[in-house]
């Protein structure tokens, strides 16, 4: 990043906040697990107990540590957040500068496939993709990764479009410079701040997508935590009136998640608006 753009964002004092909380999220989920006397799946204490020294936020209905699993949970949303906006991205990058560098009927065909997918409404393409392949955690992943790329596609196209018009690419076209080295590095570094700033979107809207198919069951299956499966003991009214611990600390994880992610984005786009880094 610019310094200036480094100085700009620093000045987002919410921004710079919510990226300690997401880093302290990280951390829990990452180093957490080491520290826990449990396993994920171990029963070590009552139904459904309520939290004590051994057992700091409680145990599930069948007697799991529900700490152990709120940082293995935690793990996995961030994982499947991650590997999804990573793949949207790759692909949007890819057909984005293609569609946007060679133009003609090749543009005219990725963008018609792009509209196509961008057509249908979002959640049912992924309820329904969900529902068509065995649910698990790299089925997730690739539903959201393919359903993502579109907007990024598109983004990227756009700047392409522009960026080919500009003095030092037809340069370096009529000076008869490789394709591939006019696409990845005279394009691609210029297009790199707008898809850094859209993937925070992708990738906190990812992890609610997980926990909203977790949560119906059409996600991260268990015995395996998720933020989303977490949530499940709430659909029974007694346990979201009278048992806050099993669903309240994932709630609020994936609260802290998302709203940290898109504050961290709005002040990236900020930081790295050419408007603002003269």
């Amino acid at each position: 990043m610019h310094s200036s753009a480094l100085t700009r964002f620093l000045r987002h004092r919410m921004a710079v906040l919510c990226l300690g909380i997401f880093i302290l999220v990280v951390l829990f989920a990452l180093l957490g697990p080491f520290f826990s006397p449990y396993a994920p799946t171990q029963k070590s204490g009552g139904f459904s107990a309520p939290p004590d020294s051994a057992h700091l936020l409680g145990t599930d209905k069948i007697g799991r540590d529900l700490l152990t699993r709120l940082m293995h949970g935690t793990r996995i949303s961030l994982l499947v957040g991650l590997s999804a906006t990573v793949i949207s991205t790759l692909i949007g990058v890819v057909l984005g500068l293609i569609s946007g560098y060679f133009g003609g009927v090749l543009d005219r065909i990725l963008m018609s496939v792009t509209d196509m997918v961008m057509s249908f409404p979002y959640i049912l393409l992924v309820l329904v993709t969900a529902a068509i392949f065995e649910p698990g955690l790299v089925t997730m992943i690739l539903i959201l990764g393919f359903v993502n790329w579109p907007g990024v596609t598109r983004l990227v196209r756009g700047n392409v479009l522009s960026l080919r018009e500009t003095n030092f690419i037809r340069s370096d076209i009529t000076s008869g410079m490789p394709r591939r080295y006019i696409l990845f590095r005279e394009i691609l570094p210029n297009t790199l701040s707008p898809v850094l700033v859209y993937a925070t979107s992708v990738f906190a809207l990812s992890i609610l997508d997980e926990a909203a198919l977790s949560y119906l069951g059409m996600g991260v299956q268990p015995p395996t935590p998720s933020l989303g499966n977490m949530l499940s003991g709430a659909e029974s009214l007694s346990i979201l009136t009278g048992k806050p611990w099993m669903w309240l600390p994932a709630g609020l994880c994936i609260i802290l998640l998302v709203v940290s992610i898109n504050f961290i984005g709005d002040a990236l786009r900020d930081a790295m608006d050419p408007r603002n880094l003269a």
